[in-house]
């Protein structure tokens, strides 16, 4: 099923952002804690936490929750529907 425009628009828009192509490049490697993904980064705990959300509502990242700890990991999938469009 091919993505809708208003999906694509978030996924791109998500993408654009530095910080947030990091995280996803860092999850690439594998699953990584909030605090973890923020360490290389010269900003707050919260400020990484909203890039987080934000691909997280792109579809592009998931979250669980391990005790006090909600480790990510990139969504199956998320960019192969993309692939027309690179």
């Amino acid at each position: 099923m091919p993505a809708t425009a208003e999906h694509l628009n978030t996924t791109f828009a998500a993408l654009a952002d530095p910080t947030r192509r990091a995280i996803l490049a860092r999850l690439a490697l594998g699953e990584a804690t909030v605090n973890q993904l923020a360490e290389p980064h010269d900003m707050s705990q919260p400020a990484i936490s909203r890039h987080i959300r934000v691909l997280s509502e792109a579809g592009l990242i998931v979250q669980r929750i391990d005790g006090t700890k909600r480790p990510c990991r990139l969504a199956p999938g998320a960019l192969s529907e993309l692939r027309p469009y690179l």
